[in-house]
C-alpha cells in the first residue's frame, strides 16, 4: 500500500484527486493539507509514502514546504512529486533541487498520475524527459546564484558517462541499449552513482549533472 498525502489549497483539487487515488487497491490518500505549513505538519505526523504538492499555495509554497520536508532527515524516505498548472513553471527546477522527485502537471491524464506515484515510491523519480530536460536546460543557468554542484571525483568514468544519459532523459533499458550493457548493470551504475552522491532519487541525479558541469545546458 502506498500512503499518499494531498496539499492543495483548492479543496475541490483535494476532493478530485482522493477520489480518483481511494479507488485504487493499491494506493491509499492519509491526509490532506491547504497550505504548505499544514503539509509540512501532516507530513511529519503521518510519514506518507508520497506528497502530492502544488507548488502555489498560500502562506508557505510548495517550493518552501519541500524544503522543509527535505532538510528532516527523519522524513527521507517521503517523496514529493511538485503539481503545477503549467509544465514550465518557473519555480519547477527550484523544486526539484530542493529535493522533489518530478512533478506532473494538474490536467495529466489519471493513468499518468497513478504510473507516477508508483514509479516515485519504487525510487526511480517522475521524468518526463521532453519537459524535464527542457525545463532544467532553461532555468538551470538562469538563477542567479546557482548552488554549487557536488563533486563527482567520486564517480568512475562508467558512472559519470551514465550520469550523462539519466540527466539526457533516457531510461535504464535505453542506457543498457546505448552502453552495449544489460539493463541490471545499466541500474547498477545509476544506483551505485545516486547512493555516492547522496541523491535522493532519479530526478535530483540530473539536476546534480548540471549544477556540477557534467552536463550543459543547450
Amino acid at each position: 500500500m502506498i500512503r499518499i498525502l494531498l496539499a492543495d489549497d483548492q479543496a475541490l483539487v483535494r476532493a478530485g484527486f482522493r477520489a480518483l487515488l481511494d479507488a485504487q487497491d493499491e494506493l491509499q490518500v492519509v491526509g490532506e493539507a491547504g497550505d504548505g505549513d499544514a503539509a509540512v505538519r501532516l507530513v511529519t505526523q503521518l510519514i506518507p509514502d508520497v506528497v502530492l504538492m502544488d507548488i502555489r499555495m498560500p502562506r508557505c509554497d510548495g517550493l518552501e514546504a519541500t524544503r522543509r520536508i527535505v532538510a528532516d532527515a527523519r522524513l527521507a524516505q517521503v517523496k514529493i512529486i511538485i503539481l503545477t498548472t503549467f509544465d514550465l513553471d518557473e519555480y519547477l527546477f527550484e523544486a526539484l533541487r530542493a529535493g522533489a522527485s518530478g512533478f506532473l502537471v494538474k490536467d495529466t491524464e489519471p493513468v499518468d498520475l497513478i504510473r507516477g506515484i508508483h514509479a516515485v515510491a519504487r525510487g526511480d523519480g517522475l521524468l518526463s524527459p521532453g519537459v524535464t530536460r527542457r525545463l532544467i536546460a532553461e532555468f538551470a543557468t538562469a538563477t542567479s546564484k546557482p548552488a554549487p554542484g557536488p563533486d563527482l571525483g567520486a564517480l568512475t568514468e562508467r558512472e559519470r558517462e551514465v550520469m550523462a544519459l539519466v540527466a539526457g532523459g533516457l531510461s535504464n533499458d535505453e542506457i543498457a541499449e546505448r552502453l552495449v550493457v544489460s539493463p541490471a548493470t545499466a541500474k547498477t551504475h545509476v544506483s551505485r552513482a545516486m547512493v555516492k552522491l547522496g541523491a535522493r532519487d532519479r530526478a535530483q541525479l540530473v539536476v546534480f549533472a548540471y549544477q556540477s558541469g557534467l552536463v550543459r545546458a543547450g
